[in-house]
């Protein structure tokens, strides 16, 4: 008798256990978005592609990305990066809900940089698509001046 009543109990937990976890995820999706009732963000940007033109090498130059969430729920930055140390972005983790606009800065600096530049910045978003990526492009020219 003993152990039934623990099986019971076990049995009961667990199921307890699984309605939470399930009633968690239901409210991480509808916090974010949810793809089946069509209510999710949309990132669009004005551009995803800037040049800088020619600059001289050890320049430091920057641009802003400007952004709309065209979605139907709150837009999420999670990360943003680049794989070179020399193209920093900076962006708000706030959400930007629907409607709202934002931008992310990316500040390239070309010291020690020579010639055609290409480089990339990965954004992490809640976002049906999870990625998006911005590019920049310089031509860098070598610094001849010696002082």
């Amino acid at each position: 008798m003993k152990l039934k009543r623990v099986l019971l109990f076990t049995v009961l937990f667990c199921a307890l256990m699984m309605g939470i976890s399930c009633n968690n995820k239901h409210n991480e999706i509808t916090n974010t978005g949810n793809i089946e009732t069509g209510s999710y963000p949309i990132i669009k940007f004005d551009t995803l592609f800037h040049n800088f033109g020619t600059l001289i090498q050890g320049e430091q130059v920057a641009f802003t990305f400007n952004f709309k969430n065209t979605g139907k729920s709150n837009l999420i930055i999670k990360d943003a990066y680049s794989t070179c140390g020399c193209t920093v972005p900076d962006y708000s983790t706030k959400p930007i809900l629907p409607g709202e606009e934002g931008k992310i800065e990316v500040v390239f600096n070309s010291e020690g940089k020579r010639g055609l530049q290409y480089k990339t910045v990965t954004l992490k978003l809640n976002t049906i698509k999870k990625e998006k990526t911005l590019t920049i492009k310089a031509n860098v020219l070598e610094n001849n001046y010696k002082s």
